[in-house]
């Protein structure tokens, strides 16, 4: 599928060791994006940095969020949730919206409704889901649902620290829409923090327009009439 085909990327050839970090709770490091030359990576806050306990089940605690619609934008693009959450699609747009995703672990169609309402959807299953209006196509955003309580957002400079996490063995896991998926095994000792330098590579990644819920190429002439 299109929608599927626009995220992908190429991934390090370092990912496949495990990786011994000292410390007691805090992962932290640099990640940076490999662009095409002479593009910038300026949409390193996007990415999604989480950890997930190998042999046991870490505590998820679903939450209630909102993904808005604003000037034919979702606001925020990027949402990390606990597995079971809920997130609520409000319409702050003079004109209606209809929020669907047909590419990841589960689909669903909020159906078509106007400024002032609000749809929620509940994400029972892990899994990165991508977000689309299907009278909007530029529209996009993505709810990343995972079942771990250590998650972080990256800052526009790239760093990132993940705190609070017991000793043990952990898969890190990155998402990025243009980077792709990068995992490793960690295991967290009881001394001190060995920063990680994370590197995604999205030379390769090339934008494809999704197409509609009914799984056809939008139209100008349906878009101008909402």
């Amino acid at each position: 599928m299109n929608s599927i085909r626009s995220f992908r990327a190429s991934f390090v050839a370092f990912l496949l060791l495990p990786t011994t970090v000292s410390g007691q709770s805090v992962v932290s490091g640099q990640l940076s994006i490999l662009e095409k030359d002479g593009v910038r990576s300026n949409d390193l806050s996007n990415a999604v940095i989480w950890l997930e306990s190998v042999g046991s089940d870490a505590p998820s605690r679903p939450t209630s969020v909102q993904i808005a619609m604003e000037s034919r934008q979702f606001v925020p693009r990027v949402q990390v949730v606990p597995v079971g959450s809920t997130v609520e699609y409000p319409n702050h747009d003079p004109f209606r919206h209809n929020v669907f995703s047909k590419s990841g672990p589960a689909e669903f169609d909020l159906g078509l409704y106007a400024r002032g309402e609000r749809r929620p959807m509940r994400f029972e299953r892990p899994g990165v889901y991508p977000i689309f209006c299907n009278i909007h196509a530029k529209m996009v955003a993505y709810v990343i649902a995972i079942t771990s309580p250590w998650s972080v957002r990256p800052g526009a400079d790239g760093r990132f620290s993940v705190a609070s996490i017991p000793p043990g063995s952990y898969t890190l896991k990155v998402w990025h829409d243009r980077g792709g998926r990068w995992s490793r095994l960690i295991v967290l000792a009881n001394e001190g923090v060995a920063p990680l330098t994370i590197q995604l590579d999205a030379r390769s990644y090339q934008p494809a327009q999704h197409r509609n819920k009914f799984g056809k190429e939008y139209t100008t002439t349906g878009s101008d009439r909402y």
